[in-house]
C-alpha cells in the first residue's frame, strides 16, 4: 500500500489539523490567501516551529521506506505551519532495541544539548519509533524528549500525542501491539527457519573453510555459487553447502592429521598454518578458535544443524540444549571423514571435564612455578591449562584466583576490581535515592540510557561515584569524572571511604554556580567546595520531598 493517495490524507487531516486558535499568527493571518512576494514568505518561515523528523526502516516492507515515511513527515509539516531543521535517520535497522540505532542515538545526544535547535520530533508512527519488547523502554526514550520539553509527534497516527488521557492509552496500546508484532513475527521466522533446515537448505551464516554456499532453486537446479557477502535475491532460491577448492580441502585434511596423528594441539597448527602463510576463510590468520570450530562443526560431515544458540527479540543469549537443536543430518557432502571427526570430538569431550577449585588452583601454581609470572595471555598460550575464562567465571576474576594461590602481581590491578565494583554500585545508589525522595513524598523517573533522575518534574539529578586513592604519604585522593553530555540541574558527588565500600561524604553541586573544573579531590578543599558538602543526602531529599495539602471543602 503506497503512503500517498488523496482519501489517505483527507482522513490525516481532519484528524491532525489543530484549531485555529493554536496555530501560530503568521499562520492565521495568511489563512485562506496566497503569499507570492519574498517578503511574506520570509515571514511566514520566521513564524514556523522548528522541528526534527525521525524515520527508521527495517527489511520488512516498501512502505516503511525512509523516502515513504520522509514525504508524509513533510506533507504533516507544512500543514501544521512547522519546518523541519534535522533529519536522523536509521536505515535498515531494527526497532527491537537501541543498540546500532546510531540515528536515534544522535537525537537522544542532542536533546539533551542546552539549547536544541528543533522544538518536536516528528515520527512516521508508533512502531517506527520502535519495537521494543518492553514497551516501557519506547516511553523511556519519548520521556527523555518531553523532560526537555520537546515532544515526538506520530505525524500517521489517528490521535494527538497530547498528553491527554485518551492519547496515552491509545499509545500505549500501539506500543504493546508494535511489540506483539515483533514476538509473533520471531516466532514465524524461526518456524520457517526450522522448516528450511530440516530439508536440508542452510540458514545463514558463513560457509567456513573448506566449504562453499551454492544457490539453488525451489526445484534444486543449480544457478552457482555466492562469494562472500552475496545474499540470494529470490525468495524461492535456497543455498546449499558444497567442498570448496581442493587446496582449502587439503589443509583440512591437515588439520585432523596433525591433531589426531601428530597429536598437535589447536594451538601448534594454526601456529604452523601461519608460518607458512596460509589464511583462514575470512583471510585472517589462524586462532586456535578457528582450528577449534573445524574440529567440532558438525557441518564438516555434512550435517545440517541450527538453533545450537538463540538471541530472540535481541534480548539475550542463549546457549540452547542438544535437544533444542534442529538437525537435518546428511544433508550436504561431507569433506570430513565421521570416523575422524568423531575421534577428535572424543579428545576433545575429554578436555571438557569439570574440574574441581582445588585442580584448578593447583594447575594455576604449576604454570606460576612454571613461567615466574602470570596473565590472561599466558594462561591461554599454556598447553593442558584451562583457558583464563574458567578462572575468570569460575573465581569471579583472574586477580582473585590470584590472591587464592598467593600470587601478587608486580603491576598493582586492584583498581580494576575497585571500578568494577564501583560500576555495579551505581545502579544501587539511584536506585536507593529514588527510594529516599519517594519516602519524603516526592517521585522521581529515571533515564534507562543515562541513569539521569528526573526528580518531580522540575529538575535534574545525575550521580557520580568517586574512587577514594591513598597516597604514599597516606592521605587520601579522589578520582572524578563528569559526563559533561547531561548537563543534569544538580549533581551529587558521592566520595567513597578509603576500603571504596560505602560513601564517606557528598557534595551536591547545583549547575548555576558550579565549575567542572574545580572538583573536591582532597580531603580539604576549601569553603567554596565544601561548603557544598554532606555528610549524608537528607537534607536533599527534604528538598525534594512533598507534603500532600487537604482540599478546602
Amino acid at each position: 500500500m503506497q503512503l500517498s493517495g488523496r482519501r489517505r490524507w483527507s482522513a490525516s487531516r481532519r484528524c491532525h489539523t489543530p484549531p485555529l486558535a493554536s496555530q501560530p499568527a503568521a499562520h492565521r493571518r495568511n489563512r485562506g490567501r496566497k503569499v507570492n512576494d519574498d517578503t511574506g514568505a520570509k515571514q511566514v518561515q520566521a513564524h514556523e516551529l522548528p522541528v526534527a523528523q525521525y524515520v527508521r526502516m527495517s527489511t520488512e516492507h516498501q512502505r516503511y521506506s525512509t523516502e515513504n515515511q520522509s514525504a508524509a513527515i513533510a506533507d504533516y509539516a507544512k500543514r501544521h505551519g512547522m519546518r523541519i531543521v534535522k533529519t536522523y535517520e536509521d536505515a535498515g535497522k531494527s526497532g527491537l532495541n537501541l543498540k546500532g540505532r546510531n540515528g536515534l542515538q544522535a537525537l537522544l545526544h542532542d536533546v539533551r544539548a542546552p539549547s536544541p535547535s528543533f522544538s518536536a520530533v516528528l515520527v512516521y508512527d508508533v512502531s517506527r519509533w520502535g519495537r521494543f519488547p518492553d514497551p516501557d523502554e519506547a516511553a523511556v526514550y519519548e520521556h527523555a524528549c518531553k523532560s526537555r520539553g520537546i515532544r515526538v509527534i506520530y505525524c500517521a497516527e489517528p490521535f494527538n500525542n497530547d498528553g491527554s488521557l485518551p492519547s496515552t492509552v491509545f499509545i500505549g496500546i500501539k506500543r504493546s501491539m508494535a511489540a506483539e508484532y515483533s514476538r509473533e513475527l520471531s516466532v514465524k521466522v524461526f518456524a520457517g527457519a526450522c522448516n528450511i533446515v530440516q530439508h536440508g537448505y542452510r540458514q545463514g551464516g558463513a560457509p567456513g573453510f573448506g566449504l562453499r554456499r551454492q544457490l539453488v532453486d525451489e526445484a534444486g537446479t543449480v544457478k552457482g555459487l555466492l562469494s562472500r557477502g552475496e545474499k540470494k535475491s529470490i525468495q524461492t532460491d535456497r543455498v546449499i553447502l558444497v567442498p570448496g577448492p581442493s587446496e582449502e580441502l587439503a589443509v583440512v585434511a591437515r588439520i585432523y592429521r596433525m591433531f589426531l596423528d601428530d597429536g598437535s594441539p589447536e594451538r601448534v597448527i594454526a601456529s604452523a598454518l601461519n608460518r607458512e602463510g596460509i589464511l583462514s576463510d575470512a583471510g585472517k590468520p589462524w586462532t586456535r578458535g578457528t582450528i577449534h570450530q573445524i574440529l567440532t562443526n558438525e557441518k564438516y560431515v555434512g550435517n545440517n544443524v541450527y538453533n545450537r544458540t538463540s538471541f530472540k527479540l535481541k534480548i539475550k543469549h542463549v546457549r540452547n540444549p542438544p535437544e533444542s537443536w534442529v538437525r537435518c543430518n546428511g544433508a550436504f557432502s561431507g569433506i570430513v571423514p565421521v570416523e575422524q571427526f568423531l575421534r577428535a570430538r572424543a579428545i576433545i569431550d575429554a578436555r571438557a571435564v569439570h574440574l574441581e577449585d582445588e585442580h584448578l588452583l593447583a594447575v594455576l601454581r604449576a604454570t606460576l612455578e612454571k613461567h615466574g609470572a602470570l596473565s590472561g595471555i599466558v594462561i591461554d598460550e599454556e598447553e593442558g591449562t584451562p583457558s583464563s575464562s574458567v578462572y575468570r567465571s569460575r573465581f569471579g576474576s583472574l586477580l582473585r584466583a590470584y590472591s587464592l594461590i598467593g600470587y601478587q602481581p608486580r603491576r598493582d590491578y586492584a583498581y580494576l576490581e575497585i571500578n568494577r565494583a564501583l560500576r555495579k554500585k551505581h545502579p544501587v545508589l539511584i536506585s536507593e535515592m529514588a527510594t529516599s525522595i519517594a519516602e519524603w513524598g516526592g517521585w522521581t523517573k529515571t533515564d534507562a540510557a543515562t541513569d539521569l533522575l528526573t526528580v518531580n518534574d522540575e529538575f535534574t539529578t545525575s550521580l557520580v561515584i568517586a574512587r577514594c586513592q591513598q597516597t604514599a604519604h597516606g592521605s587520601n585522593r579522589w578520582r572524578i569524572r563528569f559526563d559533561t553530555s547531561l548537563h543534569p540541574d544538580i549533581t551529587v558527588v558521592a566520595r567513597m571511604g578509603p576500603d571504596n565500600c560505602v560513601p564517606q561524604d557528598y557534595y551536591v553541586f547545583p549547575a548555576l554556580d558550579f565549575v567542572a573544573e574545580v572538583l573536591p579531590t582532597s580531603e580539604d578543599n576549601g569553603f567554596s567546595l565544601d561548603a557544598y558538602r554532606l555528610d549524608s543526602l537528607e537534607l536533599l531529599y527534604q528538598f525534594a520531598g512533598r507534603t500532600a495539602v487537604p482540599e478546602t471543602p
